[in-house]
């Protein structure tokens, strides 16, 4: 078969797709004004290698989202969640509002909703390792590029990445005086501001950038318990940058930066028994806009962060050496109303449907994580280019449970050390083929202990990996290339101390390790007017690590199941049909399967389990062999369309639409009649006016925009409680750029 036949097989396949899914973004284009002149897709560049380079040569399955992209997406007031299902294999949900997201890539992540809780998606923003789960809700403003690299990625970016990683990175400094800013109004006063200005304080030698965000709701949500109107719902989060570069010398660069966030919000809604029974429809106790609380202060989440760095670059010639110092503190609560109701089985009254037992509890953190990154780079000339490097990492935290009135308050420390040497090189076989190799050592150390509240428990687990990869890059022509990976990876032992405070011992997790195979294809068609990427893959996992999530027990409890593996597919394609005219779309298939004829996890308290169970110490158990990986969607698909009509010599009128699609979802290790998700869209609508320059733009626009009620998480231990996603939200919106 020619490159061409397949090539164009595939561009069948994605506009079934794109007609099939109806979706929404997949992958967003950088500036390149030469590009979309002569009507071609802008060039995308990816730091996937801590190099920059077009994504187009980068033996990684990977998929951008522009600044623009992410700001229509988060037009309304939405946070970091909201990037989910926007590109192939990634999915992002959260039980702790905007505080505490939980990242997925190929079906891999962890449903713990603790705040100690650990996951094999990593985020790093500007260089940072952004580790504990409060960092992660960190803000996104004023960014250049959101980056997702599929599969491990231990070599460069360390342990706890093998599923992949999520990398931020926002405006730098320059030398001209340059101004972006935005605001958006919408649906319960929801506002959403944000800008950056960059000033040169002396052109060529420093420049000072200062960015920032503000984003607010009313309280929209009615309490029916005690007849209360707009009660909940609501938040006010501010955060804002300053970074300043210096570059002395032709040689030296140092750029430091402090940024800072303020989050006064509401948790997550949790809302009792709208599953079902018998299946996993919404039933007459589900209203959008009401909840029936008896107890959870309101539901109240509140959330400091601070985090300086200082990034220092010094060129020798023939390699550079770069120099990344970070510092981060976290620290807030969260609270909330768990059952999702009011009363209980043994009080006066309950509801909605059956309440066992109330439950309501506050969880917070104080956080401080340092890390020190030292890297020698090659000049990109030269058929062979290397780096090599070290990173070190430290964490201490706190974690306060507190019931009311159960369980007892008590506070937890974990702690955390670990330091990697790394290396990496990429040869040029020929001017077609290049073959990269990196190799890392990481050794991890984490300690756990009850300051209060309970017995010491003293617990320590550590354990030194080796981790690496190889891939292989082919040209098979000017317009197609050919890659395959194959890479390792772990995630360190983890300590879970939850159930501490349920009067149970911590629990521990043995490091999981990940095999992972990939073969993909990059292209660029008709003139660079198409783009398409696709990739196969199939990894295994030996001791992979769960969470046991609530269950009729409410615990909290790690395990390792004896196996896992998952295999895929991914394909990102683009299409500049005109020049005023482009479409995007993607679409991921992902299979998952828990390996372990001997797993047994608790189950819910009401729902309708379908996995075969056992009688354990007198608890009913289910045996969860063959079952999905948790929060794994099976399908995930995105599209996005854009059409622009000329007014005037410099001014468009335009339409831009954005679509995402997920699959059959399992929410939690077992598997049962209500506690999935499936078939869900969601969509959004965006028409205005713009300068086709880029300097202005004011726009209409509409989130949810059929008003959709999808499912998007369920807390099993007491009734068949969930949650949902924003109800439909239309607004109003600017945006220069100078």
């Amino acid at each position: 078969m020619t490159i061409r036949s397949t090539a164009a097989r595939f561009l069948g396949t994605s506009m079934i797709a794109i007609a099939a899914f109806a979706s929404q973004p997949v992958l967003a284009q950088d500036d390149a004004s030469d590009d979309a002149e002569a009507g071609q897709l802008n060039t995308i560049i990816v730091t996937a290698n801590r190099r920059e380079e077009n994504l187009q040569d980068v033996a990684v399955s990977a998929a951008t989202l522009d600044a623009d992209t992410v700001k229509t997406i988060f037009d309304s007031g939405a946070e970091v969640t909201a990037l989910a299902a926007r590109v192939p294999g990634l999915f992002i949900e959260s039980s702790n509002g905007r505080a505490a997201p939980r990242f997925y890539i190929r079906g891999l992540g962890n449903t713990d909703f603790d705040l100690a809780a650990s996951q094999p998606v990593s985020v790093v923003m500007d260089d940072i390792v952004m580790e504990n789960v409060t960092l992660k809700s960190f803000p996104i403003f004023d960014i250049e590029r959101v980056e997702v690299l599929r599969g491990p990625q231990g070599t460069l970016f360390g342990r706890n990445t093998p599923a992949g990683i999520v990398k931020i990175d926002t405006v730098r400094p320059g030398d001209e005086l340059a101004f972006q800013g935005s605001a958006s109004y919408g649906t319960f006063n929801s506002l959403s501001l944000e800008a950056g200005l960059t000033v040169p304080i002396a052109p060529g030698i420093a420049s000072l950038r200062v960015s920032g965000l503000y984003q607010h709701r009313d309280n929209w949500v009615d309490n029916g318990y005690t007849d209360q109107d707009d009660v909940l719902g609501g938040f006010d989060e501010i955060a804002g940058r300053a970074q300043l570069l210096l570059t002395p010398t032709d040689e030296l660069s140092i750029l430091s930066s402090v940024q800072f966030r303020d989050l006064d919000g509401t948790s997550t809604l949790f809302r009792a028994n709208i599953l079902g029974p018998g299946n996993n429809d919404l039933n007459e106790n589900y209203d959008r806009d009401t909840v029936f609380y008896d107890a959870g202060g309101g539901n109240e989440a509140g959330y400091k962060g601070f985090i300086t760095s200082t990034k220092i670059d010094y060129d020798f010639g023939g390699a550079t050496l770069t120099s990344i110092t970070a510092w981060a503190n976290s620290s807030g609560s969260s609270r909330g109303d768990i059952d999702g109701g009011f009363g209980a089985s043994f009080l006066p009254e309950m509801g909605p449907g059956f309440i066992p037992f109330p439950s309501d509890t506050q969880d917070s953190i104080d956080l401080n994580q340092f890390t020190q990154e030292v890297r020698l780079a090659s000049a990109d000339t030269g058929a062979f280019t290397w780096q090599i490097g070290g990173f070190y990492f430290n964490s201490g935290f706190d974690v306060t449970t507190v019931g009311f009135d159960f369980p007892p308050p008590v506070t937890v420390n974990h702690t955390n050390e670990s330091w990697a040497v790394f290396g990496q090189g990429t040869y040029k076989l020929s001017d077609r083929a290049k073959l990269t190799a990196g190799l890392r050592y990481t050794d991890d150390e984490k300690d756990f202990v009850v300051l209060a509240g309970a017995a010491p428990q003293p617990t320590h687990v550590e354990d030194s990996r080796v981790s690496w990869d190889l891939a292989g890059f082919f040209d098979v022509s000017d317009d197609a290339s050919v890659f395959a990976r194959v890479a390792s990876g772990f995630r360190a032992p983890t300590i879970q101390g939850r159930d501490v405070a349920f009067f149970s011992a911590p629990s521990v997790a043995t490091s999981e390790k990940i095999m992972s195979y990939e073969v993909g294809f990059k292209s660029e068609l008709a003139d660079r007017r198409v783009r398409l990427n696709g990739a196969v893959y199939y990894y295994t996992i030996e001791d992979p690590q769960f969470s046991a999530v609530g269950g009729a027990g409410n615990l909290v409890q790690l395990v390792n199941a004896d196996k896992g593996r998952g295999f895929g597919f991914e394909l990102d394609s683009a299409f500049q049909i005109t020049p005023d005219f482009l479409l995007t779309a993607g679409v991921s298939w992902n299979d998952t399967k828990i390996q372990d004829e001997t797993l047994a996890v608790g189950i819910c308290a009401q729902c309708t389990v379908t996995d075969p169970t056992v009688v354990l110490s007198g608890n009913t158990r289910a045996l969860v062999d063959g079952n999905p990986f948790p929060n794994a969607p099976e399908w995930i698909a995105d599209v996005t369309a854009r059409y622009g009509f000329p007014v005037g010599n410099d001014g468009e009128i335009f339409f831009f639409t954005d679509w995402t699609y997920q699959g059959k979802t399992n929410f939690f290790l077992y598997e049962s009649r209500e506690f999935n998700a499936n078939n869900q869209f969601e969509g959004g609508l965006r028409i205005g006016y713009a300068k086709q320059d880029g300097s202005f733009e004011v726009a209409a626009f509409v989130r949810n925009i059929t008003n959709a009620d999808n499912v998007k998480g369920g807390i099993d231990f007491n009734n068949n409680t969930a949650f949902v996603n924003d109800p439909r939200m239309f607004g109003i919106s600017a945006r220069v750029n100078y």
